[in-house]
């Protein structure tokens, strides 16, 4: 594995050569004498009287590459930093609580974020002028980072009494935002709005949604799938088939290894910021074997079974959790991994194939991207249109290609391992696993969770949030929790296991303790035992990952039909009233909250399947739900386990009628009579 930092000069490392995360590792070996967060740095910053530089990243963030290497390695600009300011790194992927906090901050005062994030601020933790990536010098209008810090330590020599009062107004105006939540009603208008509003910016041409730069965002299309289930709206379903077809054809896919990039810089999805992200490959995966189940498209199902050949390959550690992220960068160019010529292709194939093989993936002389070529089929047929043969040919020329890539220096890979981005993987692998009848896809799921559940909680109970190398940091936070039990019970309706739902029953309550706003509801990012930030931010919306909040209302509305316990009903209802007005605002920056309002709001099926789990009309039934696309159903498999009643008391009246597999569905409070027949338990289901 690449090393995550470079030795460039016989340089002393800095404090961040302790840590364990492979960002701030990347800048171990920077003359800037960074500190890590902590409470070691704010002393520092107190006694010597002096402001603290923040700058805030990740390993496979490109901007933040670019500015390491401009600055960040510059002696002028680290002499500045070293005499007037105190600097600290923070690796936003460890510590979303800070990176939310300041990119708040960002946000009130530029109007815009991004990374890398850069902040001055107080020894007390308080901002007060803050930016994204600043250049070593002032170009064009864009203040250079030497006079921002010239500048800046002039002020705080000249007028600190001001800076401290500004940074005070700062921080009320942002616990203003965060404590400011209005309770409301919300119902099947909004769920209407957030519909019409993709719609009206669907790239028809394209698919997607705007122009440049487009994001997957692929909650927004589970959303759209679940209304065109619901409300039988063949536009919505049109929106997602175009976008999954549209974004597999372009270069935001990578057609030689698999996996999806992070976004695409054209409106084409031609262009891809090529770093590829754990998340982006879960999230992608579900929404894949989604449209599979709900139009039998085989298309659809190989996608999906192409990121997890990428995960399971390049993404998983020995232990069987997932990795983060691979970089954009590797040689310290963008995209040189990826990229190819003509010559590369003709040498690695041969004058009879590669003709072949570069009419198909658009290579030429010329190249898409900056004179070498990005392989897409955009504008071409798909695997999907091609006869056998030549699918079976164009897949031999792509084996060959990838083992020369193989060969190439490979991007960085960040392998720490986080808590929330396994549990969404985690997930996709029991969904995909289920529904296509492959058990190693949930033998590597329970893999995952076994590492999750042996490692990642600690002595007294409390999930953590991060591992590496034997290292495990940082309380959960809410996604923590929330993207754990969405695994656990997708794992549950995958194998059946009690235990999961167990846990995932436990945790969800663990969740409610430690994050739940008892006053005025909703969930905080952080828990009540974190570590005291300038404020307690309660996040709603749905952005590159779904929100906390979001996974946890619809774990409890699925949770509560698990287990018959209205109790978690109640909770979910409460998330809808305290979000609201916020939510109101605009509907489909909220998708995942639009699902979970979408299955309070549909008479969904509950499904229980009392017998056992080995005999063959209890498997032809369980075979039937998962070839079904069911969004609003529950499933529970009643095989007399104590434990399973023990949860779910009702399941007492579900017994096996007649020593045959017997199935109950209830559905909008009417329940059927007892199924023993396969033909009929599939028509009902499907109806």
């Amino acid at each position: 594995m690449t090393e995550p930092y470079t030795i460039k000069q016989k340089q002393k490392p800095n404090r961040l050569i302790n840590e364990k995360s492979p960002y701030l590792l990347q800048h171990a070996y920077n003359p800037v004498n960074w500190n890590p967060w902590g409470e070691e740095a704010f002393t520092l910053a107190k006694v010597e009287d002096k402001p603290i530089f923040l700058s805030i990243g990740y390993s496979t963030c490109h901007w933040c590459h670019v500015m390491e290497k401009e600055s960040f390695e510059n002696e002028e600009v680290a002499a500045i930093l070293n005499r007037y300011f105190i600097a600290i790194k923070v690796d936003r992927e460890e510590r979303p609580d800070v990176d939310s906090i300041y990119m708040s901050v960002c946000q009130a005062l530029t109007g815009s974020g991004g990374w890398p994030l850069t902040i001055f601020m107080t020894s007390d933790k308080k901002p007060f002028y803050a930016g994204t990536y600043f250049p070593r010098e002032s170009m064009h209008g864009m203040p250079g980072i030497k006079d921002v810090l010239i500048s800046i330590a002039e002020q705080w020599n000249e007028n600190k009494e001001n800076i401290i009062e500004s940074s005070k107004k700062i921080v009320e105006h942002i616990k203003n935002i965060d404590g400011f939540v209005k309770p409301g009603e919300i119902g099947e208008d909004e769920i209407h709005n957030a519909y019409s509003s993709f719609e009206s910016i669907f790239d028809e041409k394209y698919g997607g949604f705007g122009r440049s730069p487009k994001f997957p965002a692929p909650h927004n299309l589970q959303f759209l799938l679940r209304y065109w289930k619901n409300y039988d709206e063949p536009k919505a379903l049109e929106i997602v088939e175009t976008t999954l077809e549209a974004m597999h054809a372009g270069g935001i896919f990578d057609h030689i290894g698999f996996g999806f990039s992070r976004y695409s810089t054209d409106q084409k999805w031609l262009v891809p910021h090529f770093e590829k992200m754990l998340y982006d490959n879960a999230l992608l995966a579900q929404v894949y074997i989604e449209a599979f189940e709900a139009t039998g498209k085989k298309f659809y199902k190989e996608v999906a079974e192409k990121i997890f050949t990428y995960i399971l390959r390049d993404m998983t550690s020995t232990e069987g959790a997932f990795y983060c992220a691979e970089d954009a960068d590797s040689e310290g160019i963008e995209g040189k991994y990826y990229l190819l010529t003509l010559e590369e292709v003709a040498l690695v194939l041969g004058e009879e194939s590669y003709k072949i093989y570069c009419k198909q993936y658009d290579i030429t002389r010329k190249g898409n991207f900056e004179g070498q070529n990005i392989p897409n089929l955009i504008g071409k047929q798909s695997s999907a249109h091609i006869d056998e043969e030549t699918n079976h040919n164009l897949e031999k020329m792509r084996e060959k290609l990838f083992e020369y890539r193989e060969k190439r220096i490979h991007p960085y890979k960040d392998d720490k391992l986080l808590t929330s981005w396994n549990g969404l993987m985690i997930a996709a692998l029991a969904y995909g696993g289920r529904v296509f009848k492959n058990t190693s896809y949930i033998n590597a799921a329970e893999k995952a969770i076994n590492f999750i559940l042996s490692k990642m909680i600690n002595d007294k109970g409390r999930l953590m949030a991060r591992y590496r190398e034997g290292d495990v940091a940082n309380l959960g936070y809410l996604d923590d929790y929330a993207f754990t039990v969405h695994a656990l019970i997708e794992l549950y309706e995958a194998t059946f296991n009690v235990v999961y739902l167990a846990k995932a029953i436990e945790l969800n309550e663990n969740m409610i303790k430690l994050f739940k706003d008892k006053n005025k509801g909703g969930l905080f990012l952080y828990g009540i035992d974190g570590e005291e930030l300038i404020s307690r931010p309660k996040d709603i919306y749905d952005g590159a990952m779904p929100s906390g909040n979001s996974v946890a209302t619809l774990n409890m509305l699925r949770l509560a039909r698990l287990t018959a316990n209205s109790k978690l009903e109640d909770q979910a209802a409460e998330q809808f009233k305290t979000f609201a007005s916020k939510v109101k605002t605009i509907e489909s920056a909220h998708a995942y909250f639009m699902m979970a309002l979408l299955y309070s709001t549909v008479p969904g099926k509950d499904i229980i399947i009392s017998g056992d789990a080995n005999a063959s009309g209890t498997k032809d039934m369980i075979k039937e739900i998962n070839s079904t696309y069911m969004p609003f159903a529950t499933v529970v498999l009643n095989n007399g386990d104590k434990k399973l009643i023990s949860i779910n008391s009702e399941l007492n009246e579900h017994k096996q009628l007649l020593g045959k597999t017997t199935a109950y569905i209830c559905e909008n409070y009417n329940c059927k009579e007892p199924i023993n027949d396969l033909k009929n338990f599939s028509e009902i289901i499907k109806s």
